[in-house]
């Protein structure tokens, strides 16, 4: 196997095989603390622009199933796991891992210690990387001025996209949704359409729609600066909303809140967080560097779920009970599904339509 580096800003260097495609590659190291749904998050929007280390000793035993990929293409930048499983055993495994990131060109670095490195991440805090067979040549410079680049417009639609099923319709707004959104609306019977991450509020209005969902995505909320005066205008209006991730956050500044990055992230399908109104705990997966300030809440809204690890902001629930927004991931498709209902409390806020949809099929791929 051909030897690889992980060469980190601060000059920290970890020494590995490669384990997918040849080259080189700059990315925010991020690591994610999930056992299983490896193949999400390699497919999940988000993940834009990062190296994404698994903390969990053992990747790839299930192979490849492309029917739990969460987009049409793989999204991380870059692939770090302590151990890749070679011969992966279920009946509907598809290839393996390592084929898999090949084909989608994704450098790799497997055999390092992936414990002293989220250990180092968890202390120091995210901090940018470079996947490199030659670290004596590279610029450490450069690596620390790596900055994501308008990531929501990369990975969002270009145009509108339909989805037919019938009863209420719904208005999907893309900043880099995942297709278990999407199949959780549709299957709540909901015609959905989705729309680029620069819609306008106008439209959507205009058009009738009976509800949005604001989906997740990576980077800054505070870069998407014109989806968040779309969404005021919205807010202003009487549509329900549900904002989820990147959406919540973006609801927020919204409504005049504030958004802070975290040290390194809530990534994994571990996270505990409790409902505010009753006391109930919930597991919940997450995948955000960002949060919404405990300092400053937005205007007229109040906490509907807190983070039991941190205390940070997981869920706000607006003046009207028809708008609420949660940071973690109800439709996690990896699970768990602890918090699944949020999709029938939101269905539920909507009005049913006298018209029904001619069913189509379409495509799910972005």
């Amino acid at each position: 196997m051909k030897e690889l580096y992980l060469v980190l800003a601060d000059g920290k260097i970890y020494k590995g095989f490669s384990c997918g495609a040849e080259g080189e590659v700059i990315g925010e190291v991020v690591f994610n603390t999930s056992m299983t749904g490896y193949l999400e998050s390699l497919s999940d929007p988000s993940y834009t622009g990062q190296i994404l280390v698994q903390s969990f000793p053992l990747i790839g035993n299930y192979g490849v199933i492309g029917t739990d990929l969460e987009s049409g293409k793989v999204h991380v930048s870059g692939y770090v796991v302590k151990e890749i499983c070679e011969e992966p055993s279920n009946f509907r495994s598809e290839g393996g891992l390592s084929d898999f990131l090949k084909k989608y060109n994704i450098p790799a670095i497997c055999g390092i210690d992936t414990r002293s490195l989220v250990k180092r991440l968890r202390e120091y805090g995210v901090i940018n990387g470079i996947i490199t067979s030659d670290p004596a040549s590279i610029d450490l410079q450069k690596v620390k001025e790596y900055s994501i680049n308008e990531p929501v417009k990369a990975v969002s639609l270009k145009k509108n996209v339909k989805y037919y099923r019938r009863n209420h319709h719904i208005a999907l707004i893309d900043f880099g949704y995942k297709k278990s959104i999407l199949d959780n609306l549709t299957k709540r019977d909901c015609s959905v359409t989705v729309f680029p991450y620069d819609f306008s509020a106008n439209e959507i209005l205009e058009e009738g729609f009976e509800g949005v969902v604001l989906s997740n995505g990576p980077g800054d909320p505070k870069d998407n600066t014109t989806a968040i005066g779309n969404i005021k205008k919205l807010m202003n209006s009487d549509i329900p909303l549900f904002g989820i991730c990147l959406g919540h956050q973006l609801m927020a500044l919204a409504a005049g809140g504030d958004t802070n990055k975290l040290r390194y992230g809530h990534r994994g399908a571990n996270q505990p967080v409790r409902n505010e109104k009753d006391g109930k705990i919930y597991i919940t997966s997450q995948n955000h560097g960002y949060a919404v300030s405990n300092e400053k809440l937005p205007l007229g809204s109040s906490v509907l779920f807190s983070n039991l690890n941190d205390g940070t902001v997981e869920g706000l629930e607006y003046d009207s009970v028809t708008r609420f927004s949660v940071q973690f991931h109800p439709e996690a498709s990896g699970g768990p599904h602890d918090t699944e209902f949020l999709f029938d409390d939101f269905v539920n806020n909507l009005k049913p339509r006298n018209e029904c949809h001619e069913q189509e099929h379409v495509s799910k791929d972005k």
